[in-house]
């Protein structure tokens, strides 16, 4: 459609629908958008189309999830990062802090607790670090999912780190027998699993979101360690939240998985930052390390 100036009826702009958008366009090109009814311009800072906004602020829904707890040396899974979803407003031209927690270190051979995750935050919503597990003889650590407790042969019970509320649960007990079995890490769905005698206790179940466009499970408990040899623990995953695993007795525990933070709304692009995608009718923002959403 062609520009149209009259000097009674005013302007009448160019438009298009979302999929006839012009193919070369330059920066500050504007029209409008007749799928979603409203004005837009193209900005080649983020090569994408901007809608032109009325200053009034609107719904994003978000998903941010912590780092998840290290495990700990011949001990329990690292508990996972906080998981926490919800439907905020954010306000046009305003920059929001998104900070992306790292996972935690699993502990070194001098059988401490392992590190807990760092918070994860967006929009003023924080998830709390996953707690590390414990090691030989140490209890789980308490955050977003507890860590899982140490094996102490029969001479005390070590015990699974708390969960935070809405976020996630608690960590699993370790065994108290010489033969070595400890508690699996809290997720975010379920408790960690306590140790027997010689079988390490599973992680806790994560929760599977589709924020990203296609299903992901989040925020899952590391397994404790179990037994004698040289069997090292996995670490969680980049971006998942997930725990550690703990290894078998002489074994390398694994770290715990970083955060991740997704932001999303109907309708076309209106915000910058982090990786921009659409699905479902919805502008996706992932923040797989910290940054600046710029609504």
């Amino acid at each position: 459609m062609a520009i149209t100036l009259d000097g009674t009826n005013g302007m009448t702009n160019a438009s298009w629908t979302t999929a006839g958008r012009p193919a070369s366009p330059s920066t500050g090109q504007f029209g409008l958008n007749t799928t979603l009814n409203q004005l837009e311009w193209y900005s080649t800072t983020s090569a994408a189309w901007i809608p032109f906004s009325d200053g009034a602020p609107y719904s994003v829904e978000y998903l941010v999830v912590a780092g998840a707890g290290g495990a700990g040396t011949t001990g329990g899974g690292g508990g996972a990062g906080g998981f926490i979803t919800g439907s905020s407003t954010a306000t046009p031209a305003t920059a929001y802090t998104i900070t992306v927690g790292a996972g935690g270190a699993a502990s070194g051979t001098n059988y401490t607790t392992a590190s807990n995750g760092v918070n994860s935050s967006a929009l003023g919503f924080t998830s709390i670090g996953g707690g590390g597990g414990g090691s030989y003889g140490a209890n789980g650590a308490s955050g977003g999912s507890g860590g899982g407790g140490g094996n102490e042969d029969a001479t005390a019970l070590r015990t699974g780190g708390a969960g935070t509320s809405g976020q996630g649960f608690a960590g699993g007990n370790g065994v108290q027998s010489s033969n070595r079995g400890c508690g699996g890490g809290g997720g975010s769905s379920a408790i960690g699993a306590t140790a027997t005698a010689g079988v390490g206790g599973v992680g806790g179940a994560g929760t599977a979101n589709s924020f990203s466009g296609s299903s992901v499970t989040y925020a899952a408990g590391g397994t404790g360690g179990s037994g004698n040899g040289l069997a090292n623990g996995a670490s969680g995953a980049a971006n998942t939240g997930n725990g550690g695993n703990g290894a078998a007795g002489g074994g390398i525990p694994g770290n715990g998985g970083s955060g991740i933070v997704i932001l999303r709304y109907l309708g076309g692009q209106r915000g910058t930052g982090g990786t921009v995608t659409s699905s479902g009718g919805y502008t996706i923002h992932t923040f797989n390390s910290s940054g600046t959403y710029t609504a």
